[in-house]
This record gives structure tokens, sequence and C-alpha cells, in this order.
């Protein structure tokens, strides 16, 4: 009887020492790595443009107010002058019945008659100190919010904060007395620089 020989078995793997393993993981990693990449958005510069941007719109609000409205509620002083307007400020219009402030069309005051007014000013309930007052406080509230507008641009631009510029636009029958009590607010609410919108010469030659 024959016998077959003896298969040949595979020579085991070779066994991996740890310090190979070791060498080809850190070989590895180092062939695999990158960069980390940031995950958030830079809002640096949105801030930048969003900053330009309110001061803009804030600038706009004071814009010069060249060339305002008018209607039976309001008419504009006569003057000799021929040259356009150049001051810019808020724009504070005094109607036959009512006063506003900026772009707002809700009154901060709302006039009586104009005999009353010529006498006394407005009631005794629109002023701080009584009716021989001329501090308007409806008016001086609404000014300080103006203000600190306008203190925020002036400081964003390197200009004067001390004071704040206001573009009167008052009908031609208003009565000194409440004329008086328009200015003497305004100087108590930091507006020093108050120009008076006018007519004109050569608006009033116009047809």
């Amino acid at each position: 009887m024959t016998q077959s020989p003896p298969s040949k078995r595979p020579p085991p793997p070779p066994q991996a020492s740890p310090v190979r393993f070791k060498a080809a993981l850190r070989k590895a990693v180092r062939r695999n790595f990158k960069e980390a990449e940031a995950d958030y958005l830079n809002i640096t510069a949105m801030l930048d443009m969003m900053t330009i941007i309110l001061v803009f719109l804030l600038k706009n609000m004071s814009a010069s107010n060249a060339a305002p409205p008018q209607s039976d509620d309001i008419k504009l002083p006569a003057s000799i002058l021929t040259t356009p307007p150049k001051e810019e400020g808020v724009a504070i219009f005094v109607t036959k019945t009512q006063i506003l402030v900026g772009d707002s069309n809700d009154p901060v005051v709302v006039l009586p008659e104009r005999s009353q007014l010529a006498s006394t000013g407005l009631d005794a309930r629109y002023k701080r100190d009584g009716v021989n007052s001329l501090y308007i406080t409806p008016l001086a509230n609404a000014l300080q919010v103006v203000r600190e507008q306008d203190k925020a641009i002036q400081g964003a631009k390197g200009g004067d904060t001390s004071t704040s510029a206001a573009v009167l636009i008052i009908d031609k029958d208003t009565p000194f007395r409440l004329l008086v009590e328009v200015l003497y607010t305004l100087g108590m609410s930091e507006f020093g620089k108050q120009h008076l919108m006018v007519l004109s010469g050569s608006a009033i030659k116009q047809p």
C-alpha cells in the first residue's frame, strides 16, 4: 500500500510587530491630515456694511427740506432771497392746526384757535410750568428722540455733537407767541442752529 506524500501547508502570515503597526498608523494619519476649515460665518464685514447703511438712513432723516409741500393748512412766508437754501436739519412743521416733527404724520401738538394762540399761546396742559411757560413738553419729547439720533450720526462722522440743527417750516400767519414758544423749546432741547424756511424771490414770481 502506497502512501501519498503529505500536503504542504502554506507558511503562516508574518506577524506585525507593535512598533511597525504604530509607525504605519502615524504615516497614514500624516497622509490623510487636512487643515481644519472654519465652520462659522465671519460677520465682521457684514456688521460694517449694516453700520454704513444705518448711518445713511439716519442721515436721510435729517436731509434738507428744500421744497416742502404747501397746502391750505400751511403757507410759507415770502422772502426777497433768490438763492436756494443750503442748511440741513430736522424739519419742524407748524401749520394752522398742528405741530409735526420730521417725517412723522402724527402731530405732537394739536393747535387751538388762532385767537387763543395770539394771547396766551398753547394750553397749560402742553407746558412744563403752566400757561406762562414757553416750554412745550410734547415737542421737547419728540425733539429728544431726534437729538439722540443726530448725536449718533455726528459722532460716527466725527462731527460736532454739542448741538443740532432744525429747519422751521411755519405757516406765514403763525402768531408770534407760538413762534417764540417753539424757538424756546428748540433751544432747551439742544437745537442751537435754527433756520426758517421761506419762499425765495424766484418762487414768488412763479404763476
